[in-house]
């Protein structure tokens, strides 16, 4: 018998925002990505969102002058090492500052992950581990929707303070959670999570605040933490994604790896650096490209977004 859970919940559109941190979520609707076309450039701005559209002639020649324009001028070299050695502190800062009012809470899980609300087990305890919890605004929603008593969640993130506002919220029951601080790119397991014993793990938008000599050993420990036949649920920036192309002078910090006006890194991915990062270990089931244009129908503005997403197995023994 699969878990008890809600159906989707709907959601305001997606929110516009005027600095380089949009707003990372799809935007939230009753069917999965991939399935509004746009057929003809007249019927644009009918609509909020279109799917699989590939960027006009204009879009490309205005990324690549950003490109360009982000090499000439990148971060200064003195302040390079303060955003490597101390990220955490730039994630304590920021929810510090904005607590869980940020991020809306992501019920399109059901729509994009269905393994996350379609499981089925004869062991008395399905484990979700979400890694980059964040103020809980994916860990919350899921024991919301799921009322299946074999569910527990763990929720980790780097940052004490975004795990300080998950045990704050009225939604915390420890009877069903568990958060705690934890590195991904760590050299160390988690002592309260056994390896091999996780079902399902979720990364939505923490991969890219790792330095790209973190992905390897971040992967590891992925790897050691689920069960063999365990999934691996990914979401994360793609290469010239709007977000990247907007950002302004000193952001660059190496190749596709930026810092943003609050110290935060963001790193944007292609495909095929995916399957090599997690290739080396898992079997990918997914590895797809998201691309979303997103309509200012008010303004008449087109807003290309690009978004990776990803599905990871650990292979049986």
């Amino acid at each position: 018998m699969g878990p008890l859970k809600k159906q989707a919940s709907s959601a305001a559109e997606i929110s516009q925002r005027t600095d380089s941190r949009f707003t990372n979520e799809p935007e939230n609707r009753s069917e999965s990505f991939g399935s509004r076309l746009l057929t003809t450039e007249q019927d644009v701005f009918k609509h909020n969102a279109w799917d699989h559209v590939e960027p006009d002639d204009e879009y490309i020649k205005y990324a690549e002058q950003q490109i360009r324009f982000h090499h000439e001028n990148p971060v200064p070299a003195e302040k390079k090492e303060l955003y490597n050695t101390t990220p955490a502190t730039f994630w304590d800062s920021f929810y510090a500052n904005n607590q869980n009012k940020f991020f809306k809470d992501r019920h399109w899980l059901q729509i994009e992950f269905a393994e996350l609300f379609e499981w089925t087990t004869e062991s008395s305890k399905f484990q979700i581990m979400e890694v980059g919890c964040g103020a809980g605004n994916a860990v919350f929603p899921l024991l919301e929707d799921i009322y299946d008593p074999r569910l527990f969640v763990y929720a980790c993130d780097y940052s004490s303070i975004a795990v300080d506002v998950v045990k704050a919220s009225k939604a915390y029951d420890q009877q069903r959670c568990a958060a705690f601080v934890w590195d991904l790119a760590s050299t160390k397991l988690p002592p309260n999570v056994a390896p091999e014993s996780i079902d399902i793990m979720l990364m939505v938008f923490v991969f890219s605040a790792l330095h790209p000599s973190q992905w390897k050993q971040a992967v590891a420990n992925a790897y050691q933490l689920l069960k063999p036949g365990g999934v691996l649920l990914f979401r994360d920036y793609g290469r010239n994604d709007l977000a990247q192309l907007r950002f302004k002078k000193s952001r660059l910090l190496e190749d596709n790896l930026y810092i943003r006006g609050d110290g935060t890194r963001v790193y944007f991915f292609t495909n095929e650096e995916l399957a090599e990062v997690f290739g080396s270990l898992f079997e990918i089931e997914q590895n797809a490209i998201d691309r979303r244009l997103l309509i200012n129908r008010k303004r008449e503005l087109k807003m290309y977004r690009v978004w990776l997403q990803a599905k990871f197995r650990k292979p049986i023994k």
